[in-house]
């Protein structure tokens, strides 16, 4: 594919998730996706087959390019918790930065039919979390954290805190005293808190003091 045309993929891709983030599945037309990217019909079915491939490529170019960075991270010849350390960064730089991505998936996995693109999503989404659980397991395994670690739980504490944040946008920012939507106070205030507070919470919970930090 020239430059050109990956480029219009792109834009594509970043406008429909824009509108299926504030529209939802139903609610975001191919027609209005076409209309809003200033593409054709034509040029958009060409590219994703229709409505429910232009949705799955937005999840496959998320999801593909974090599991990437966590298969990288655990590859390096680092300590277990320089690795949970580097994995709680870039998850709040990612996933703080792209709130619309977030919402999508949200209510994907909140959804209580399950389709068979659904079905593909979840499974897709569900790699990254096996990725994190490899850093947690591999600690566990040498003996640098605690052996009584739920590590399936501490995965769903990192995935859902960042979800309490960006889903109830309205809750949050009361309970932090500033508006969690605006982009600065994101920078400036919840994703260091957020970072700070989950190196902290699960050091307190994960590091074995009778074991050597590896």
């Amino acid at each position: 594919m020239t430059e050109e045309k990956q480029d219009k993929k792109d834009h594509i891709l970043e406008v429909a998730e824009k509108l299926f983030a504030e529209l939802g599945y139903d609610g975001a037309s191919t027609r209005l996706i076409a209309q809003e990217a200033a593409v054709n019909m034509a040029m958009l079915n060409y590219y994703f087959g229709g409505k429910e491939g232009l949705y799955f490529a937005i999840f496959q170019k998320h999801v593909s390019e974090q599991k990437l960075r966590l298969q990288n991270l655990n590859n390096e010849e680092i300590s277990s918790f320089e690795k949970l350390e580097k994995c709680i960064d870039n998850y709040a730089d990612k996933m703080m930065s792209n709130c619309a991505f977030q919402k999508i998936i949200y209510r994907e996995m909140s959804l209580s039919q399950r389709s068979d693109i659904n079905k593909k999503i979840i499974s897709l989404i569900s790699q990254n979390a096996l990725e994190v659980k490899k850093i947690i397991s591999e600690g566990i395994n040498n003996g640098s954290f605690n052996p009584e670690a739920d590590s399936d739980m501490l995965v769903a504490s990192l995935f859902g805190t960042k979800s309490y944040l960006i889903n109830a946008a309205e809750m949050s920012s009361l309970l932090i005293g500033e508006d969690v939507t605006d982009p600065d106070v994101i920078e400036k205030t919840v994703k260091p808190r957020l970072k700070n507070h989950m190196k902290k919470m699960f050091s307190a919970y994960l590091i074995n003091h009778n074991g050597n930090k590896k």
